[in-house]
């Protein structure tokens, strides 16, 4: 079993480093299989999912260079395998833009279903959809989805139903290498998605509208090796790191981020009687009292990101009247606030919408990540109450945040990492 031991309370205060965007990095890794050569990637996030990407491109017969923990050459001339693993692709969501790559490279393509956090329905059925139109066959079956393709993908138009960073992102990848233009209609617009267009652009793809509500694409034949690309800060990170500043009534410097990425979170912060100071690439937030409650509705970017709502729960748990958050993109995602109760938070959550009285301090107890996020929240919580917080589950916040417990104990806080004998 692994745990982390939170001593708190704690006042977060010094200088932090963002690692690479998790969820850029889960795109570009496959990404690469466009290329028959190599790619020469930098800021790349030291995290278990990354780790996991890299086992199934092994596995399709990538060759990984690692020259540090953050930079790797993947080398995918001989890749000679579309086919990837259950074993491999449940281990997290993000496995599922193999297909949008595979696809592109491959005529027939099969990955197992992908896992990820548990947080509600998510289906593929847009991802499906896209590559549907752009004239491949797919069928789900036995746990696994085939792709397939009698002749080049052709270019076409495509509205989403729903605006999805998945499909958005995996349509990408697919029209990348295809004959014609397709245009992609009520797309996400997520930082990531802009990183994966760059990326991609860089090595000979012709991708416009990134960011925007359409993304043009001309399909190319092929794309061709590049020098070098640096995979742009993690906004989620810096936003996890500029609540737990607030939090603790801290005083904090996120270095290697990107300002404009962050202003949902910021605005939110202020509102909530924080001091948010903005410099080309940093971040410093500080805060000397308790928090106003504030109301927050996440949305696709630019809203406030639903990736972001267990950190800023915190706020709201310690607030000074009563905040409401509503959850607008995954109706699971208020598991966690049974763990706050735990420790004297005083919230109420009802299907999308739940509500927190705050209270003026918080007490450890035993609690557990229910996912990536909820687990941040958790260290969080663990920093701001009195006593030591255990959190178990702890393979979640792994997944998504490098050095984490190094991280936080630079800015003065103390964390135990326990591993018992039966994780060996």
């Amino acid at each position: 079993m692994e745990k982390f031991v939170v001593h708190g309370p704690c006042r977060l205060e010094g200088e932090v480093t963002i690692s690479g965007a998790k969820n850029a990095a889960v795109a570009i890794l496959p990404a690469t299989l466009l290329v028959k050569g190599k790619c020469h990637l930098e800021n790349v996030p030291d995290i278990s999912d990354i780790r996991a990407y890299c086992k199934i491109l092994e596995s399709l017969g990538s060759k990984i260079e690692y020259i540090s923990k953050n930079e790797m050459i993947i080398d995918n001339s001989e890749v000679s395998s579309a086919i990837a693993s259950y074993e491999l692709t449940s281990k997290f969501r993000a496995s599922y833009y193999l297909l949008g790559a595979l696809i592109g490279r491959f005529d027939k393509v099969q990955i197992g279903l992908p896992g990820g956090c548990k947080l509600g329905a998510r289906p593929i059925d847009q991802h499906i959809k896209a590559f549907k139109k752009l004239g491949a066959k797919v069928i789900v079956r036995n746990g696994n989805v085939y792709t397939s393709k009698t002749e080049p993908l052709k270019g076409t138009n495509i509205f989403f139903d729903v605006v999805s960073v998945g499909s958005t992102m995996n349509a990408i990848l697919a029209a990348t290498i295809s004959e014609g233009t397709t245009t992609l209609e009520n797309v996400a617009k997520e930082p990531h998605i802009v990183d994966l267009a760059n990326f991609l652009n860089s090595m000979g793809a012709k991708i416009k509208g990134a960011g925007t509500d359409t993304i043009k694409i001309t399909g190319v034949s092929e794309l061709h090796q590049k020098s070098s690309y640096s995979i742009i800060p993690d906004q989620i990170e810096t936003g996890t790191f500029m609540v737990a500043a607030a939090a603790t009534k801290g005083n904090v410097l996120i270095k290697n981020c990107i300002p404009k990425h962050m202003e949902p979170i910021t605005a939110k912060l202020i509102e909530a009687g924080a001091t948010v100071e903005e410099f080309e690439s940093d971040i410093r937030v500080s805060m000397d009292k308790r928090p106003t409650s504030v109301s927050v509705k996440t949305m696709p970017y630019p809203g406030f990101p639903t990736d972001m709502q267990p950190q800023f729960s915190l706020l709201l748990t310690l607030g000074d009247t009563t905040g409401t958050i509503i959850e607008t993109i995954w109706e699971s995602r208020f598991q966690y606030t049974d763990e706050l109760n735990k420790m004297g938070a005083d919230i109420s959550a009802h299907g999308t919408t739940a509500v927190f009285r705050g209270v003026e301090s918080l007490s450890a107890a035993p609690v557990k990540a229910h996912d990536l996020r909820a687990g941040a929240a958790m260290i969080i919580a663990g920093l701001c109450a009195d006593g030591q917080t255990e959190i178990s589950d702890i393979h979640h916040i792994l997944r998504g945040y490098e050095n984490i417990i190094g991280k936080f104990e630079k800015l003065g806080a103390k964390i135990d990492y326990i591993k018992t004998e039966d994780d060996e």
